[in-house]
């Protein structure tokens, strides 16, 4: 079976989507985690954030969690590392600097508990003050 084909008037006539963002992808390497430990950091009610500047001149913007057995079990775990990453989609890339590696580490009670509009807020001032640190 072949995929239809598209008439010849339509191409070329578009442009391609242009992301004004660079692309994100996800920390899986502890020594990438290790990197980010001795790096940056700010803590905010709802989660610590860690970050630093690659200088490998590649633009993605990488981005880890981490959420220690101190969270609670692994359902709590989960449920805290499900809520930041809802939290980065929706306000990292607004403040994240392109070659940057950053860590959101949850906190015992307040990443679950905490209102989702004041975790949002934590990550935006967060990075604020990270980058106004460089």
């Amino acid at each position: 079976m072949t995929p239809p084909e598209s008439s010849l008037e339509t191409r070329g006539n578009t442009h391609p989507a242009v992301l004004p963002c660079p692309p994100m992808t996800v920390l899986r390497h502890r020594a990438d985690f290790l990197r980010a430990a001795r790096a940056l950091r700010r803590g905010t009610d709802g989660m610590l954030l860690q970050a630093r500047h690659r200088d490998d001149g590649d633009p993605t913007i990488r981005v880890g969690y981490t959420c220690s057995k101190k969270i609670g079990n692994a359902v709590a775990r989960n449920r805290a590392k499900r809520r930041l990453r809802a939290v980065v989609a929706e306000a990292l890339l607004p403040g994240a600097k392109p070659g940057w590696d950053y860590v959101l580490i949850g906190r015992p009670g307040a990443t679950i508990d905490r209102e989702f509009q004041a975790l949002k807020s934590d990550l935006i001032y967060a990075l604020r003050k990270i980058h106004a640190q460089t």
